[in-house]
């Protein structure tokens, strides 16, 4: 854990030494392209104003929302159609069709269905997060050895016991890779719906900043931004170790 941390502290001061090298020594005026400590300027006056934690709170909230309902539907759906590959012959298609299709494309329609607010934010959330998570699950769970099916059987285990005590603990890992994968691209896409369909998070926050040309606070959100997706990234890595300890696979 401890070298873990030590990594992603080099790693990120790295980051930050060429974000500064880049800001001093390219000859860009702060005002357009701001250094770090003029940054961090910014997160201390968004923090003092209380912008950021409402900022935050309000996109933390639509985020959770979305992403939880669309990862246990997900799960369930992709539970059942990579057992039933009959039916996935049929809903495949389908799911390719809709796949490639940007959340942001739907964006006119949740605006015209659920109004500017709340539900649209969260229905992109959901949109963006749905399809890795299914796919991934369908995927993994039609990979198992049949051979557990049958045992399930013979043991007399009906088919709930067999979906929560067999096919999701072997199915897992992959489906673990799933929830990785739609944690980017829900908080990527959360951010960019509030900038165009919302008047309120971390997404308006950056177009209110730019209209405002404070430059310095936009570097701040963005900043910001970046930060709340790698917490949420962890959260999700968390996760999946106390489920791991819990069925006793952590290795010591």
């Amino acid at each position: 854990m401890i070298k873990k941390f030590l990594c992603a502290a080099v790693g990120i001061g790295a980051l930050i030494a060429v974000w500064h090298a880049v800001a001093t020594l390219g000859g860009y005026n702060e005002h357009l392209f701001p250094p770090p400590l003029k940054a961090f300027y910014g997160v201390h006056e968004l923090m003092a104003s209380g912008m950021l934690w409402n900022s935050i709170g309000i996109s933390m909230l639509r985020f959770f929302i979305g992403y939880i309902s669309s990862a246990a539907l997900g799960m369930i759906l992709g539970m059942f159609f990579g057992y039933f590959e009959g039916a996935w012959q049929f809903v495949n298609p389908v799911v390719q069709i809709l796949r490639p299709i940007s959340p942001i494309a739907w964006l006119p329609f949740v605006v015209l269905w659920f109004g500017i607010g709340e539900i649209s934010a969260i229905a992109i959330v959901f949109i963006a997060a749905f399809f890795p998570v299914l796919l991934n699950t369908v995927s993994s769970v039609s990979k198992i050895n049949k051979t557990y099916f049958k045992i399930a059987e013979n043991f007399g285990l009906s088919k709930l016991s067999t979906f929560t005590k067999i096919i999701f603990p072997a199915a897992f890992p992959h489906i673990a890779s799933g929830l990785h994968i739609a944690i980017g691209t829900a908080w990527v896409f959360i951010v960019a719906g509030e900038m165009i369909g919302a008047q309120s998070g971390m997404g308006f926050l950056v177009v209110d900043t730019r209209n405002n040309l404070r430059i310095d606070l936009l570097m701040a959100a963005i900043l910001i931004i970046g930060l709340l997706g790698l917490a949420l990234d962890s959260i999700v890595i968390f996760l999946e170790w106390l489920i791991y300890k819990k069925w006793g696979a952590v290795s010591k």
